[in-house]
């Protein structure tokens, strides 16, 4: 409403003075055409008077007077005594009038102004010969004070006019400027009365400023939504992936709770230390995973030369790979240097190279290999271990997911989800080929400049 009263103020003031200004406009053009009219007249007896003398200039007079010419003027012609020689008068002039005359004839201004009604005045001009004869020409603004008083009347119905157009466009104006705020405020109502995040605020292309606003708004949503459905899908992966384990962290407690056996007692602990770890991993690779795919993952980027990275990923599992008889290979150029989190990039690796070393059999091989090439690198760890059905390759990037395969291999079922959120983090992507009981490789393609 301020808006409309603030917008139909303006039109209303600016209409005001737009008025004004054509109202003195149209006044100062009726005086200077009632000026150039007396001026024509001045002139063409002034004329006659120089051709015909005085006699000349009086029959002149007579003859417009008889014809009707110089009906609403003044016009008086005295001679070098001051005697009227002749003189019309217009209706409704007075002796006040004359004497007024008669000092403005001796004026030293041509044009004077005698005043006769509140809202007329008696203008007249003044020509003075050598011989002392003067010529006196003169007109009552009424005429055009009548145009004026019509105009003011017209104006204030135009006025009114203008009020209501203005009144009806500050409405109209603020109901379409205000639109998307009543969408966003209905977008608003709408999350606050079902609780959900997927209402978006309507917005189009423009450049409007509210229209900016709501494309924003919607921006904001999306991550607020993208983070809420991490949450849920965290916390159910949660309540979902530790109620085994939890409960086998029970059941060794009661069993060593009731045993009599010092050494029962120990093992039981000992289980029970191995099932708590367990559940502190799975919280950990979960809460990584969900705060990598909701955007929220702090990426503390630097360059990275990747041949370091991937020796301190194979550190990690080189016992492992020695226990099994695994070769555990790597070519890697030193040239090859991206921008990345290292703690987060060696993470990944190692995550790679544990699966790797995990489904090879003995006597395998696991080799690690990078190129860079248009602006990225890509990392491949392959193996000649067990492989992946066409069935499973899909899903391996799931949460919890575990192929039949793999089931008899101890872990978690998160550590491809969590690679797989990793690099998604750094604007990367990964990619999988397998042939069962071949081998697979998993490749890891990250750009070289932090996105």
């Amino acid at each position: 409403m301020r808006l409309a009263i603030w917008y139909a103020a303006l039109f209303i003031l600016s209409a005001g003075a737009l008025t004004l200004f054509v109202y003195g406009l149209l006044a100062r053009a009726l005086e200077a055409r009632d000026h150039q009219a007396l001026e024509t007249l001045l002139s063409r007896y002034a004329a006659q008077f120089q051709r015909a003398g005085l006699p000349g200039l009086r029959r002149v007079l007579e003859v417009d007077a008889a014809e009707g010419r110089n009906e609403r003027l003044l016009i008086r012609v005295t001679d070098g005594t001051t005697a009227v020689v002749y003189s019309a008068e217009p209706p409704g002039w007075s002796d006040s009038d004359t004497l007024a005359l008669e000092r403005s004839r001796n004026g030293d201004s041509r044009w004077v102004r005698i005043p006769k009604t509140p809202d007329a005045v008696l203008e007249v001009g003044t020509v003075l010969f050598d011989n002392g004869v003067s010529l006196q020409v003169g007109r009552t603004s009424r005429a055009r004070a009548e145009v004026l008083e019509y105009f003011r009347a017209r104006a204030f119905e135009f006025g009114l006019v203008v009020a209501m157009i203005a009144i009806a466009g500050g409405v109209l104006i603020n109901y379409a400027g205000l639109a998307p705020v009543r969408s966003l405020e209905a977008t608003v109502r709408s999350i606050v009365e079902t609780g959900r995040f997927d209402a978006r605020v309507a917005a189009t292309a423009s450049r409007d400023p509210l229209d900016t606003l709501g494309g924003q708004i919607n921006v904001m949503l999306s991550r607020i939504e993208t983070l809420v459905n991490g949450m849920r899908g965290a916390l159910d992966n949660v309540a979902h992936d530790l109620r085994t384990p939890l409960t086998r962290f029970r059941n060794v407690a009661e069993q060593a709770l009731v045993s009599d056996d010092p050494a029962a007692m120990r093992d039981g602990l000992g289980r029970a230390l191995e099932e708590a770890d367990r559940v502190n991993a799975t919280l950990n690779a979960l809460i990584d995973i969900s705060e990598a795919e909701t955007g929220t993952m702090r990426l503390a980027s630097e360059p990275v030369n990747l041949t370091t990275v991937v020796d301190e990923a194979m550190a990690l599992h080189a016992d492992e790979a020695e226990e099994k008889g695994i070769v555990l290979e790597s070519s890697v150029p030193s040239s090859v240097v991206l921008t990345g989190d290292r703690t987060r990039l060696r993470q990944v690796l190692a995550n790679l190279i544990e699966n790797a070393v995990k489904y090879t059999n003995t006597g395998g091989r696991v080799t690690v290999t990078a190129e860079g090439a248009a602006g990225e690198v890509r990392v491949s760890v392959r193996d000649t271990g067990i492989g992946i059905s066409e069935t499973d390759a899909p899903h391996v990037w799931d949460r919890l997911y575990r192929a039949d395969a793999s089931r008899s291999v101890r872990g978690l079922g998160l550590g491809l989800s969590l690679v797989k959120a990793i690099v998604e983090a750094h604007g990367g992507r990964v990619e999988l080929t397998s042939i069962p009981g071949k081998g697979s490789t998993f490749t890891v393609v990250l750009p070289t400049a932090a996105q």
